[in-house]
């Protein structure tokens, strides 16, 4: 009996030890190495995901980019059918006004500034959603890396669709608000690329990581998969291609994707548990 109750006790320290072990390599080798960006650009690690208002306030996340040159990117989108913002000026206001009370057409009114890492947007394109300028597609882009890893210069982009006017939820001043899912309007901007012809490459990067309830500068609620949408540009849009090319990532860094999303739902769903109780 005794000699029983030693083996049972030899089994079940040998147990314990090897799922401590097993811990020990899943915690502090495997996982973490599973968050080395096993991507398509690996200079964006580490690079802030979010960006801000004037005030510093977080603003929209980061959720589309373009590879290729600044002549690339505006020739690129003029053939999607989006149109380049005007700058803010005291004449482009009153005129945006205008068209928003009058519903007036005004396709390249200006928007608002956001800020990464510390400048200002460097392009901003817009496409009309009706006449007046109170619903429209807009994304505003910032080159973060010059060349990229593929040779040609990396554009980081915050797409969102303003579905009404109204006041900031933070700072009562006039805005516009956007609605929620703001990877539709990631994936539609690479779809009005994909269908101009104009990207030969389509491919995802990790971006802020999914997100099932949060507010941008303004307070207005979105959600995300968290995921970057990267079309690769066709050079000086000098030809049209028929066929976009889906590179996928390496499966750990779909794998990784997977526990991101899992540990979002599990922290959620615990915040909700609390509340109720």
């Amino acid at each position: 009996m005794a000699f029983m109750a030693f083996n049972r006790l030899i089994a079940g320290a040998v147990t314990l030890a090897a799922a401590a072990c097993a811990y020990g390599i899943v915690a502090y080798i495997a996982l973490p190495s599973a968050w080395t960006r096993y991507e398509h650009h690996k200079r964006l690690a580490g690079l802030p995901m979010v960006t801000q208002t004037k005030q510093g306030i977080p603003g929209d996340p980061l959720n589309v980019g373009l590879a290729g040159t600044k002549d690339d990117v505006i020739c690129a989108m003029h053939a999607a059918g989006w149109y380049p913002a005007d700058p803010i000026t005291l004449r482009s206001s009153l005129r945006l006004i205008g068209s928003v009370l009058l519903d007036r057409p005004y396709p390249d009114a200006p928007v608002s500034e956001l800020f990464y890492q510390g400048r200002r947007e460097d392009l901003a394109f817009e496409r009309p959603d009706g006449r007046g300028a109170n619903r429209r597609h807009h994304v505003r882009f910032w080159e973060v890396s010059n060349p990229g890893e593929e040779g040609r210069a990396v554009w980081l982009g915050a797409a969102t669709f303003d579905r009404s006017i109204g006041l900031s939820h933070y700072t009562a001043q006039a805005t516009h608000h956007i609605a929620p899912n703001i990877d539709a309007e990631r994936d539609q901007l690479a779809e009005d690329l994909k269908n101009a012809r104009v990207a030969d490459a389509v491919y995802a990067v990790s971006g802020i990581g999914p997100m099932l309830k949060a507010r941008n500068g303004e307070g207005d609620v979105y959600s995300t998969d968290g995921k970057i949408i990267i079309s690769r540009l066709v050079k000086a849009c000098t030809q049209r291609l028929d066929a976009v090319r889906t590179r996928e990532n390496p499966a750990i860094g779909r794998a990784r994707n997977v526990w991101k999303t899992l540990m979002q739902f599990l922290a959620d769903t615990l915040l909700r548990h609390r509340a109720e109780n």
